[in-house]
């Protein structure tokens, strides 16, 4: 059987829309913190062999404390990040690439509901074509806005995706777009705009609704809402 799949989640940002002085990712939900709810839904995965979890310095001690609390043993390393998201997901590759994987999945630590069937889906995609990454369909029309807030233009709305995490690469192919981006001193919006820099075609698989980034005090709502329905369909 071939080995399966590194990750890289990513909670070393601190966020503002949130409002609160904790950092969302580790703002409870429910009995426990976001990102430990993030990090067992790779924890529970078969194919995910390693975890890199990239959090900040002064976050470092907790983190290593909650790995042993929450019996988290596939996070093989805790390693902090740099000062944009960029950065920080490249400390998390090079962790990765010492223990010898080949694909590795980037995860915004505040995506707690991935579903693993759509992370495996990702994951196959990268293996057939180098690069593949979670999206949906946009449901809403997207308009194209100039400064002084006058509508400019109107793309079609069916070919446009909201792009999610997980996002799978070739390890060998994201390190080396992220050094390229480091030597031209680009910095992108999410880690496949630098794998396409390179020229590599990068493929959508189709995500979930439901996989939302937790940004603003009603997303946490909804996500308390989200997980009471599902203990009590459980029940």
């Amino acid at each position: 059987m071939d080995r399966g799949f590194g990750v890289v989640i990513v909670a070393a940002g601190r966020g503002t829309r949130m409002g609160t002085e904790e950092s969302k990712q580790y703002l409870h939900l429910q009995d426990k913190p976001v990102i430990i709810h993030t990090v067992e839904r790779f924890q529970s995965m078969e194919e995910c062999e390693s975890i890199a979890w990239v959090t900040t310095e002064q976050d470092y001690a907790r983190c290593e404390a909650w790995v042993k609390q929450y019996g988290l043993h596939k996070v093989q390393d805790i390693v902090t990040g740099g000062k944009e998201r960029q950065h920080s997901v490249y400390a998390g590759l090079q962790a990765l690439k010492a223990r010898g994987l080949e694909y590795v999945c980037i995860h915004d630590g505040v995506r707690p509901f991935v579903e693993p069937g759509r992370v495996s889906a990702c994951y196959d995609a990268a293996r057939q074509h180098r690069a593949a990454v979670l999206a949906v369909p946009v449901k809403d029309t997207i308009k194209q806005v100039d400064k002084s807030g006058i509508i400019t233009a109107t793309p079609d709305r069916s070919s446009l995706w909201a792009i999610q995490t997980p996002q799978a690469f070739r390890l060998a192919d994201v390190m080396a777009a992220h050094k390229l981006a480091e030597q031209e001193q680009f910095v992108g919006t999410d880690d496949a705009m630098l794998v396409e820099r390179m020229g590599i075609a990068v493929h959508v698989v189709e995500g979930s609704y439901t996989n939302i980034k937790l940004t603003t005090p009603d997303d946490l709502d909804w996500a308390a809402w989200w997980l009471s329905r599902h203990e009590a369909k459980r029940n």
